[in-house]
């Protein structure tokens, strides 16, 4: 056991005092939260760019209903034939709006320029034309557009969750951002980290050191004090990343939007239900916002940290027999795929079908199985998950770690001594059943 603290000291002692550790570990909560305060700046000042658009209305609809926005400008174009108007339009960088006389019938109008139109530009176009034409189409049929348009009915849901000392707020839109992002996160870090194993385990080889350390230390202890050391360091890095992160939100919304937050959260649900109409918000928004006092943020941490180094003991083990298994790196893929396939099959699964239907037989069982509950019960969470389902889940990867490192301590006894030749899935069978 002494050995085996030794050798996670080693390994623990060694990355964290790295320069690369230390910098990472302090540029990532400012470079996230720079990201997300630079996003919504940009998100909020919009585009500069404007686009002029000369219209050629031959249908005799849409003159002068056309209305200014943002990003476009539209204006009625001084020739009326669209051979002059593009000539006009390529001197002056404008676009041309051609409207032919039988739009309603054909619904075809043709926006034509020297170079391409943004995005935001065709949507405008689109957007107006189709409210004038169904304001025309109502009108038609006797229907008063105005009056259809304030029949505009709202309905905001509030969830409610029924436990056994009463009703309590839900916010399953913050758990469920939360929740997904840490499944991502698990899914990255399970291959940065096991990474850094099975690179260890190489480095160690092919310099021949690992010859010199087994001399003293057991093949089983060198290979789960590096996988234990390792996976130290990554939850000392996410710690300090979820510590650092909330502080540098926390002071940046109170220097923001400090003064406006409070403002909200002493509103009656009237007042705070005037605001969305006049702010044109949705509801859910001032929702979402509320609701974010109410994330179990202590649960979602200490299950994500479960999960992970679940995932990681478990899947580092393997990484780490990979690495016995060859000289480089380059050897590496022809084991790797079967290892990262279920990861892979789950990362998709999560967004595809676990979020929609997370209390299925199939999210039920990924969810169970270690090789894919890291990711797997992480998406499910938000949803309620019965505890005795989250209980079996944890002892199943605890059982899966147990396996996947006794198999990999195995292939890793041999491996680690072996140069120069290739190895392949019959020669790990081989060394799997070596007998000590």
């Amino acid at each position: 056991m002494n050995k085996i603290l030794l050798v996670i000291q080693r390994e623990y002692l060694s990355r964290v005092k790295k320069k690369s550790f230390l910098l990472m570990t302090f540029l990532v909560p400012v470079l996230f939260i720079g990201m997300i305060a630079l996003v919504a700046f940009l998100t909020s000042r919009g585009g500069d760019e404007v686009t002029r658009i000369e219209v050629i209305d031959q249908s005799g609809i849409f003159a002068d209903k056309f209305k200014d926005s943002r990003n476009v400008d539209f204006e009625r174009a001084a020739a009326t034939d669209l051979v002059q108007a593009k000539a006009a339009a390529r001197k002056n960088d404008a676009f041309v709006l051609f409207i032919p006389a039988n739009v309603v019938q054909e619904g075809n109008a043709e926006l034509a320029s020297e170079k391409k139109p943004p995005l935001v530009a065709l949507n405008e176009v689109r957007s107006q034309m189709n409210e004038v034409l169904r304001n025309r189409m109502l009108a038609d049929a006797g229907i008063n557009p105005e009056t259809l348009k304030s029949i505009d009915p709202e309905i905001s849901i509030t969830s409610k969750e029924l436990t056994e000392e009463g009703e309590q707020d839900t916010n399953t839109g913050a758990l469920y951002g939360i929740s997904f992002a840490s499944a991502i996160l698990i899914y990255i870090c399970l291959f940065v980290y096991g990474a850094q194993v099975m690179r260890g385990v190489i480095e160690e080889k092919t310099s021949r050191i690992v010859e010199v350390i087994i001399s003293s230390v057991k093949p089983f202890q060198l290979m789960l004090g590096k996988i234990i050391g390792i996976g130290l360091v990554g939850i000392t890095q996410f710690l300090l990343w979820i510590i650092l992160s909330t502080t540098l939100a926390s002071l940046a919304g109170q220097q923001l939007l400090g003064d406006r937050i409070e403002s909200l959260k002493n509103m009656d649900p009237e007042q705070m239900e005037q605001i969305n109409k006049n702010a044109g918000n949705a509801p859910e928004v001032t929702a979402l916002l509320q609701g974010m006092e109410n994330v179990p943020i202590a649960y979602i941490v200490t299950v994500f940290l479960i999960y992970f180094l679940g995932g990681y003991l478990l899947y580092s083990a393997l990484f780490a027999a990979v690495g016995s298994a060859v000289d480089n790196e380059t050897e590496t893929q022809q084991f790797m795929l079967p290892i990262t396939l279920p990861l892979l099959f789950t990362y998709i699964m999560a967004f595809s079908f676990i979020a929609n239907n997370p209390n299925s037989t199939l999210s039920f069982w990924l969810s169970i199985i270690p090789f894919t509950s890291p990711i797997a019960m992480m998406v499910r969470l938000p949803f309620g998950v019965p505890d005795w389902e989250l209980a079996l889940s944890i002892a199943l990867l605890v059982v899966g770690f147990i396996f996947t490192t006794w198999v990999a301590a195995r292939i890793y006894r041999v491996g680690i001594l072996m140069y120069g030749k290739k190895a392949n899935y019959k020669e790990l069978m081989k060394w799997f059943l070596y007998k000590a």
